[in-house]
Parts: C-alpha cells; sequence; structure tokens
C-alpha cells in the first residue's frame, strides 16, 4: 500500500465563524465545506484553487472528544500550549507579511532569509502557529 496524497489537515479552534473570518478574511483561503452535520460543524478552507487539499477547523468535542478531554484541548489552546501548525507558501514572502500586518494579524516573526528560502511566522486567533515562506528554486 502506498500513499499518494495528504487530503485534509486538522486545526482545533475555539469559534468557528471567528476561524472563518481569518482564513477566508484575513489569508485568503476559500471556504471549501461548510455543514451542519447535527453532532458537529463541519468547516473547511482551502487554499484558492487547491481543492485536493483542505484544512478542517473543528471545535474541540464530539464526536472526537468527550466532554471533560474536550475541556482540556479548550485550556491548552486558550494558554497557547497545544496549537497546531501550518505551512504555506507565497510567491512574495515581503509582500504577503505586508498585506497581513495591514491586516492586523499577529506575525510572530518577520521575514527572514534563510538556507531554503525567505519566510516568517504568524499565529491565529487560537494560537495555532503558521509558516508562510517563499521557497528558493530547487537545485
Amino acid at each position: 500500500m502506498t500513499m499518494n496524497s495528504i487530503s485534509r489537515s486538522q486545526l482545533y479552534v475555539l469559534d468557528q465563524d471567528e476561524a472563518l473570518d481569518f482564513y477566508v478574511g484575513k489569508l485568503g483561503l476559500e471556504l471549501s465545506t461548510d455543514q451542519d452535520l447535527g453532532f458537529m460543524r463541519w468547516l473547511t478552507v482551502n487554499v484558492p484553487g487547491d481543492r485536493e487539499h483542505e484544512i478542517l477547523l473543528e471545535k474541540p468535542g464530539p464526536p472526537a472528544l468527550d466532554p471533560a478531554t474536550a475541556e482540556q484541548v479548550r485550556e491548552l489552546l486558550t494558554k497557547g500550549a497545544m496549537g497546531g501548525s501550518l505551512f504555506f507558501t507565497t510567491d512574495d514572502a515581503h509582500k504577503t507579511y505586508e498585506d497581513l500586518v495591514a491586516k492586523g494579524v499577529d506575525i510572530t516573526d518577520e521575514p527572514t532569509d534563510r538556507p531554503y528560502g525567505i519566510d516568517f511566522g504568524i499565529r491565529d486567533p487560537f494560537g495555532n502557529r503558521i509558516r508562510i515562506g517563499q521557497m528558493h528554486p530547487q537545485a
């Protein structure tokens, strides 16, 4: 058996409407799915034009977590101790950085030239870490 693609990643968020505003309104991702399943809201976003790879923005709770565990996850997330990570690429790290600063995004570090490219860090409203990089061409 061989894996051939990652179709979905998951991040915990405390408020799905706020997450949607951040990921779509500030980062420029697209809403992929927003469906009430009864037992949970299935909310996914994707990079524009890439419907093959979605990010599930999930509130801690059923069906994945029992109430006590969900409360622990919410507490850790609020403290910034349990955030997930995402890595995006961009054609122009400095321009993307300036755009996000203008939108009031929480910047954790400024664009820095590294051996693999130029990258910088941001954080979503829930403590999840995000790296955005402009990669150097592969040799």
